[in-house]
């Protein structure tokens, strides 16, 4: 445990289970006051009940819905409310909708949803938490997707919110020059089942075909993102980065893949 005398403070979305948990961990071990911010309250009530008593301190939960403003607004608020400031925003919150169908039969309510929670929730939660990170000359990180470049059929509401959390991360940095640097990362195949609230928790099982597909040779982890979100967040590590979206998907997006 790295103690600082006077610790940052992350607003995380999407924070009480999978990626989300990860990144969460990984800046509490840092030495971090994490707000964790989540619609699941089963979820993060039980990450909460984990925490040992001194670390519990340096953690808040508030469950609500990144596409309420009503909820962001409150959560940044009472993020200040206990720890006086933000120093860092982690948009992470997002869903996929695996069964939309072929485009013309895909339902403008499941596209509405998908782009209102992977995009507004971006939107909303950078709205509000802005004038905190320009007093203390913070930093965003935006998880979008490596969806943002390639595709799989049937993909499109999907892929169009990733790219668009692609587009929004350099519009905000332009916007933001100065007082806020604005970075997204694209994370690939992450494994996150055992990231998951004890209901869902699931054991990793790879196969030699999964793993071959990364030239790295593994299904990346939770902390292969932790430690990237970390870096970016450090004005003394990447201070000269924004705008940026970095890929980190174990190099499977540029392997050639052919069926037989």
């Amino acid at each position: 445990m790295i103690n600082h005398p006077d610790p940052k403070v992350a607003f995380i979305t999407g924070a009480a289970q999978g990626l989300g948990l990860g990144i969460a961990h990984h800046l509490l071990n840092t030495g971090w006051k994490i707000m964790i911010f989540d619609r699941d309250e089963d979820a993060g009530n039980e990450v909460m009940d984990a925490l040992d008593k001194q670390t519990r301190t340096r953690c808040l939960f508030f469950p609500g819905d990144v596409t309420d403003e009503k909820d962001v607004a409150i959560a940044v608020q009472r993020t200040i409310d206990r720890f006086g400031r933000i120093d860092g925003l982690v948009n992470n919150a997002g869903i996929a909708d695996p069964h939309s169908g072929s485009v013309e039969h895909l339902d403008w309510e499941k596209w509405q949803r998908v782009i209102n929670v992977n995009l507004g929730g971006v939107f909303l939660a950078t709205k509000h938490a802005t004038q905190h990170l320009r007093q203390t000359k913070g930093a965003i990180v935006n998880i979008t997707s490596t969806r943002a470049f390639q595709s799989e059929p049937d993909t499109e509401s999907y892929a169009a919110s990733k790219g668009g959390i692609v587009a929004l991360t350099h519009a905000l940095a332009v916007s933001l020059s100065g007082d806020i640097r604005v970075n997204a990362i694209a994370p690939g195949w992450i494994e996150v089942g055992d990231w998951q609230k004890s209901a869902n928790k699931t054991s990793p099982d790879h196969s030699e075909t999964d793993k071959s597909q990364h030239p790295v040779g593994r299904v990346g982890t939770p902390d292969d993102i932790a430690q990237a979100v970390s870096f970016l967040l450090d004005p003394e590590k990447s201070g000269f980065m924004t705008g940026e979206t970095i890929r980190i998907d174990g190099g499977m997006t540029h392997k050639m893949i052919y069926s037989d």
